[in-house]
Parts: C-alpha cells; sequence; structure tokens
C-alpha cells in the first residue's frame, strides 16, 4: 500500500468539504499516513487522526448546525456561538478558548504522539512572519493558534511567539508532508465568490476577503513551483468564512469534487 500524504487547507466553513473528501478515504479503506492542516483544515485533521471517521465528522457538524431558517445572529448561525466570548482588549474581537475546550471534550488525545495518524500543524509567526509548523507536543494550544484569523480570534502565545492563523503562510499545506508520501494529495477549500457584485463589503467581509485573497495568491505562487499528486479544489460558492449554518449547502457543493478525488484515487490503487 502507498504511504498517502493529505493536506487540509484553510477556508473557514468552506472548510467542511474535508470532511467529504476524508469520508473518500474510508470509503475506499485507505488510511493516510500523514495529514497536514492549516486553520479549519487543522481541526477535521485532528478529529480524524484521533480516530473519527468521515462519516462521524459528518453527523458531528451536522449536529452542531443550527438551521438557516432558525438562525439566531448574522454573524455564528450555529450552537458553537455559545464557544465564542467577546473579547474587549487585544488584538482580537473574539476568543476561542470555550471552543478549543469543546473540541477537545470530543477526543481522548492531548498531544500530537497520542494521535493515531501523525499531524502537521501550520501556524504564522506574528512578528517575524515566518511559518512555524507543530508536529509533536501539545495539541490544544496549537489548534487554538492556527485558527486565530487576525483581527477577529486573538492571537496565541506558544514559547514566547505570538502566532496566528497558518492561513496567513500557507493555506494549503502539502508542501510540509513528509517525503516518504508516494502520494501527496492537498484539498484547497478557499473557495469562489460570485463575479460581478458591485456591494460595498462589511468590516468583517473586508477583512475575510482580504485574507482569502492573500490566501488565494499563495496557493497559486506555491503550485507554480511544486505540485501535489492530486490537487482538489471544490467549487464552493456564496460561503462565507463563519456561515458554518451552510454546511449541507458545502456539502452539496463539494459532492462533484468528492467523485473526482473517488475517480483518482481509484486509478492510483488499482
Amino acid at each position: 500500500m502507498e504511504k498517502i500524504g493529505i493536506a487540509l487547507g484553510a477556508g473557514g466553513a468552506r472548510g467542511l468539504a474535508h470532511i467529504l473528501m476524508l469520508e473518500t478515504l474510508d470509503e475506499l479503506g485507505l488510511k493516510p499516513a500523514y495529514v497536514s492542516g492549516t486553520s479549519v483544515g487543522a481541526i477535521a485533521g485532528v478529529l480524524y487522526c484521533s480516530g473519527m471517521t468521515g462519516k462521524e465528522l459528518r453527523e458531528l457538524f451536522s449536529e452542531l448546525i443550527v438551521s438557516e431558517r432558525n438562525r439566531v445572529t448574522n454573524l455564528f448561525n450555529f450552537k458553537w456561538l455559545d464557544f465564542i466570548t467577546p473579547r474587549f482588549e487585544g488584538a482580537g474581537l473574539l476568543k476561542t478558548e470555550n471552543f478549543i475546550k469543546f473540541l477537545f471534550k470530543l477526543i481522548n488525545e492531548r498531544t500530537f504522539e497520542e494521535l493515531d495518524i501523525p499531524l502537521f500543524v501550520v501556524t504564522s509567526n506574528f512578528w517575524t512572519r515566518e511559518e512555524v509548523v507543530f508536529k509533536s507536543g501539545g495539541l490544544v494550544s496549537v489548534i487554538q493558534a492556527s485558527i486565530s484569523l487576525p483581527g477577529i480570534f486573538a492571537p496565541v502565545l506558544i514559547d514566547h511567539n505570538v502566532l496566528i492563523d497558518g492561513g496567513a503562510v500557507n493555506p494549503v499545506p502539502f508542501d510540509i508532508l513528509p517525503n516518504d508520501c508516494d502520494l501527496t494529495i492537498a484539498i484547497d477549500v478557499i473557495g469562489h465568490r460570485t463575479a460581478g457584485q458591485d456591494l460595498m463589503p462589511s468590516l468583517t467581509e473586508a477583512v475575510f476577503n482580504t485574507f482569502q485573497i492573500m490566501e488565494k495568491s499563495i496557493t497559486r505562487q506555491k503550485l507554480r513551483v511544486v505540485c501535489p499528486d492530486i490537487y482538489i479544489e471544490p467549487y464552493i460558492s456564496d460561503v462565507r468564512v463563519l456561515e458554518f449554518h451552510k454546511a449541507e449547502h458545502v456539502f452539496r457543493q463539494a459532492e462533484p469534487a468528492k467523485d473526482r478525488l473517488k475517480r483518482e484515487l481509484e486509478k492510483r490503487i488499482e
């Protein structure tokens, strides 16, 4: 069996598409040797590497999501609203400590070494502007740092380093997978926006979309230098970073990409 490495990219709510890609591996009886993740990809990665299946991840997220018909807020339209705390000082509007505590109640593992599958998580050092990859030690603060979108979520201090969202340096981290991978898969969920819109963005929309413009540019430049064996970019449109209530919409839009990944893998393992 080939050693498979899969990279799960940044993309906020669009990262729900990662679940379908992980389902594909499960359905084909394939277990990756390595997983790398940035931001929401780190969340999907740590849950999957702890032993949860793609199907279990879909069930988990479906249970947490509040229907769009019943939404109570325009910012976070899902039950995780209870786990996100306003922040009135510092470099972020919101704190993620409660969400992280909730996340780690779902799994027993607290260190990288305890995971079933080796995981590599990307963060960004705010002051040095460099990529910082974690593959050992404690998980909790690292995952929190990897999802700390600048200006929205508070940065995280680890070993005297101020760390923020890994998407600032490496949105689709296929290049950090170990060299002994026989097959590398990259899942890019940065997504697409409807062209031709002339509406002026809100403050949060301006922050989020500017960050995504940067992420897309980084990924485009990296692909000119090195490419994974399989590159999958689900066509996910009109889903903003925090619109997790659109889970079913994301799942539907990601189905063609899931089928594409399945066909690619079947060709490789024949």
